[in-house]
């Protein structure tokens, strides 16, 4: 079938000009033609997303049908909406592109060619195409020429929905068909929704294949060792994946199949605000390059000199560029199966200590809780840091019962022999407000020793609220940091602080002790 078929068959009649496939040079060319952002000095186009600025996660809903009713774990983050609204609202959105410009293009999510999806991605702006190019996995001309998607994003950010009418809770969507393979996405700018929902897609997908979907980055050392890091926004996946000592496989989402860690990207998508050029060069060098799509930074009018310190219009600010920029980057997007495996928290209590060393049955406990924080823009609505749990550290993107992540982790983990770590980055010597973010020098040189065995045979101390295994020597952080408790100017507020944060862990827990092992349930903070 033909594409002009293919866009039909869809729904899509009666476009105005189609581009397909546009390079970024010439989907510059159409964003400033069109007014849709600024080219900034040394290169990267900047662009504003408007209201939103974060994932409107409250609006975001997956199809009750048929073919994945009975795998979706139904709830507060994966919401119903019913076949009907979906169809009433693509009618809509297909009416809305009538007459209107398109653009298109074709892309692979997945770097393993055995488990790569064939994606179409529709904007109705070229700087919202030029994204996708930038984030997904590039095709050749030859693979255009036969691209059969498998799933297609459907991206109207003009068209508002009608609450009354349409049966959504406000004019924005993020509406998952996973049964036509089909993402429905209006009345929001912020590009991030782009990518999250063709994750949301393979999340569903892959483990059904027995591939382990996961929310992390990947990188890899001179010896081939691989090293994963899950994490919510904020925590510092891409920055401390983006190791100049270290190959990036990908800054965001990779599946761990029966060979070893493969990257869904083909960019990445990083928050740029304060970014230091000494801590994080590699990502500081991409917000000054051509191709870079800089979302709500702030830059002079007359100079276009770029502010990464301004937040005025969001602490969210991002930078979306494809990998290569990144000088370590590895070109296959792969790596063999990893020897260490990170859990990143940005804690707000200041409590939890910069790094524990976890048993097998704590990693599945903290794995299951996801607890961080909430970092101020990563979503509508959050204005401060505020502490949540997020299941497999993910699971605004996680379709199926977090039982199915946690136990296709917890098999890989034990068969490959991986050591499991949790790292804090977020505060100590006080809650926010308070105390300070823990160093990224600190985090750096912590990381470091992890992932060089340089932690084997530290001796290690019981934490005696959480129960986490804290080293007690690594080289170039003070004695006192890596134990929290010493941080704070009151001791006795940091112990009802921490018991604080135990409780909220064990409340939370409550949710999976039905599910798990009696070894798994007890390995959590103790509360008494």
């Amino acid at each position: 079938m033909d594409r002009a078929k293919q866009l039909e068959v869809l729904g899509l009649h009666g476009l105005g000009e189609v581009h397909w496939n546009l390079s970024p040079a010439a989907l510059y060319e159409e964003a400033v033609r069109r007014g849709e952002g600024q080219v900034a000095a040394n290169g990267p186009l900047v662009v504003r997303t408007g209201t939103f600025t974060g994932r409107a996660a409250n609006d975001k809903y997956i199809v009750d049908e048929p073919s994945s009713r009975d795998h979706v774990d139904w709830g507060e983050v994966n919401k119903p909406v019913s076949e009907e609204v979906f169809d009433r609202l693509l009618d809509k959105v297909c009416a809305y592109y009538q007459d209107r410009e398109a653009f298109v293009q074709d892309l692979y999510a997945g770097q393993d060619e055995r488990f790569r999806m064939p994606i179409r991605v529709i904007n109705q702006t070229a700087w919202h195409n030029l994204f996708a190019n930038n984030l997904f996995v590039r095709t050749t001309a030859e693979e255009q020429a036969g691209h059969e998607p498998q799933f297609t994003v459907l991206h109207a950010p003009g068209f508002e929905a009608d609450p009354k009418e349409d049966g959504t809770r406000s004019g924005t969507f993020v509406m998952l068909h996973l049964g036509r393979r089909l993402v429905l996405i209006g009345g929001t700018h912020y590009a991030g929704e782009i990518k999250k929902s063709i994750f949301s897609s393979l999340n569903y997908l892959l483990p059904l294949q027995g591939v382990m979907s996961m929310h992390c980055s990947a990188n890899i050392g001179g010896n081939g060792d691989t090293a994963l890091f899950f994490g919510l926004s904020g925590t510092g996946k891409t920055t401390l994946s983006a190791d100049p000592e270290r190959g990036l496989i990908g800054d965001d989402e990779h599946g761990w199949s029966d060979t070893g860690v493969f990257n869904y990207e083909g960019g990445c998508y990083a928050k740029v605000i304060n970014l230091s050029p000494k801590a994080e060069p590699e990502i500081y060098a991409c917000t000054r390059r051509f191709g870079t799509v800089l979302e709500n930074v702030v830059m002079d009018d007359g100079s276009r000199e770029l502010d990464l310190d301004a937040a005025h219009i969001t602490e969210n600010t991002r930078a979306a560029y494809p990998i290569h920029f990144i000088p370590n980057q590895v070109p296959s997007g792969r790596g063999g199966h990893p020897k260490n495996v990170i859990f990143l928290t940005c804690d707000a209590f200041g409590v939890m200590p910069p790094i524990s060393r976890l048993t097998p049955e704590q990693a599945m406990y903290h794995f299951l809780s996801g607890y961080t924080a909430k970092v101020a823009g990563t979503e509508a609505g959050v204005k401060e840091p505020r502490a949540t749990f997020s299941t497999c550290f993910g699971a605004p993107f996680m379709p199926l019962h977090p039982g199915v992540y946690a136990k296709l982790l917890g098999e890989k983990i034990e068969r490959h022999g991986a050591d499991c770590w949790l790292v804090n980055t977020g505060w100590t010597g006080g809650g926010y407000g308070v105390g300070n973010r823990i160093s990224i020098g600190y985090t750096r040189a912590i990381v470091h020793a992890a992932l060089d065995g340089k932690l084997k045979n530290v001796a290690l101390e019981a934490d005696p609220i959480f129960g986490l295994a804290i080293p007690q020597s690594v080289a170039g952080v003070p004695a006192d940091v890596l134990h929290p408790r010493n941080t704070w100017t009151d001791p006795s507020a940091y112990d009802a602080k921490a018991k604080e944060l135990a409780k909220l862990f064990h409340d939370n827990f409550a949710q999976y002790a039905d599910g798990v092992t009696d070894e798994i349930r007890g390995a959590g903070p103790l509360v008494g």
